[in-house]
């Protein structure tokens, strides 16, 4: 029999592996180290297989006590593995629906919901109810299979929605990841499905690719009668090639050492496109080295501010940002540039120039850095440590980038005249 020394001890291997610890009870350790606990017992004259939980949170003693109230079924006649189903299917308040896709994907959604968003996981809900469930919710899950899934992937294509059509399939092949984990199915029949998918057309922000237009359109939106905080703002998108959300949200803190030999502009994780498990760690915060006439630019954005919450405050609510739609709505004015760039397009203008400038520097090490520079979500401790570790070359690129673009602009202080013409 095991003791809690050997599970806590059990590490993972080059393959799964099984700790036997008596009548059917073991430990599956999985190669990732993932340990849970399962039953092996025979009903009806098949052996079949029963999950009970996850290793620690279901400790050696807990599990075998499932395991004799599981044994104490069987002596009784009664199957314990479908009594765990329909005891699930009651918890989810649909007893009618044992061992149907439906009730399975509930209950992922139900596990998922401490690591989404509450507008995510609702979202992800409403596309399940909307074009999963209609066709394949009903069925038993060992009895549906590839040709039961397809039509649904198909249908979702022929609408155009090509994107919706693989995060569909992901949704479909994790469910039965989970039910496989349960004992509730053998195999994914999404798994198999993959190529009927049609490639994913990514878009891109229309944008201008070359300095010179840049710089002259950044001239002219300037030039035009507008509020200060807008120019302000667009200035500093320019600059730092950020995010629009981030940048309107911004406020006067999450600037530091701005008269220093290190100004940098610190962006909160909850402000940047991370999942919530992410969006709650300090260590996701995204920093953005400022050149100097970043610098210049957030200065005069901060004294037009005054004490207000925003960096960038709205015309008619002061306590509150400029709009997401502000920026959309003021590049739209602009005449002689129409469909050509939008405030998003900063992020590709600048990705396009600098990695063109690179190549014909001959630094081919800048692509790096650069996409660095862009993406904003990190993946895991080592991406996290990157990004510290080229904060210099960062802060030479951001610098490259500034003294290109703003050379003969005037300055931020002169945004702050909404009357300006040129």
């Amino acid at each position: 029999m095991l003791t809690d020394r050997e599970c806590k001890t059990a590490g993972p291997s080059t393959k799964d592996r099984k700790l036997f610890d008596g009548e059917g009870l073991f430990l599956l350790v999985t190669k990732a180290g993932f340990k849970s606990w399962r039953l092996k017992y025979r009903y009806g004259g098949k052996e079949k297989l029963l999950t009970f939980g996850p290793y620690p949170q279901l400790s050696l003693k807990e599990a075998r006590q499932r395991k004799d109230e599981a044994r104490a079924e069987l002596f009784a006649g009664r199957d314990p593995g479908e009594l765990l189903k329909k005891s699930r299917a009651r918890r989810l308040g649909k007893e009618e629906e044992t061992g149907t896709f439906r009730a399975a994907a509930l209950e992922w959604l139900r596990l998922q919901q401490k690591g989404w968003k509450a507008k995510h996981h609702a979202a992800v809900q409403r596309s399940l109810e909307r074009d999963i469930f209609p066709a394949i919710g009903a069925l038993q899950l060992t009895s549906i299979r590839p040709a039961d899934i397809r039509p649904v992937i198909d249908a979702v294509q022929r609408r155009g929605a090509v994107d919706t059509a693989h995060r569909l399939l992901w949704r479909i092949k994790s469910v039965f990841d989970l039910a496989i984990a349960a004992g509730e199915a053998e195999i994914n029949p999404a798994a198999s499905i993959q190529a009927i998918l049609q490639p994913q057309v990514l878009g891109r922000c229309p944008a201008i690719l070359e300095i010179k237009r840049a710089r002259q359109f950044l001239l002219d939106f300037e030039a035009l009668p507008g509020q200060p905080a807008t120019k302000l703002a667009s200035r500093l998108l320019a600059l730092t090639a950020s995010r629009p959300g981030p940048l309107r949200l911004a406020q006067a803190a999450e600037f530091l050492d701005l008269d220093g030999s290190d100004p940098r502009w610190r962006i909160p994780a909850e402000k940047m496109k991370l999942e919530l498990a992410e969006s709650e760690q300090t260590a996701f915060d995204f920093t953005i080295p400022l050149s100097r006439q970043a610098v210049e630019t957030v200065k005069v954005a901060m004294s037009l501010a005054a004490n207000r919450d925003y960096l960038f405050p709205s015309p008619r609510f002061s306590h509150r940002p400029i709009s997401d739609n502000t920026l959309n709505v003021a590049y739209r004015r602009l005449t002689g540039y129409e469909g050509e760039h939008v405030p998003h397009g900063w992020r590709s203008s600048f990705s396009t120039i600098m990695n063109e400038r690179a190549a014909d520097l001959g630094r081919p090490g800048d692509r790096a850095v650069i996409d660095l520079m862009l993406a904003h979500k990190p993946r895991g401790t080592e991406a996290h440590y990157n990004r510290a570790a080229y904060m210099r070359q960062r802060r030479i690129i951001a610098q490259e980038w500034a003294d290109l673009l703003c050379e003969g602009l005037p300055s931020p202080a002169t945004l702050a005249d909404c009357r300006r013409r040129t």
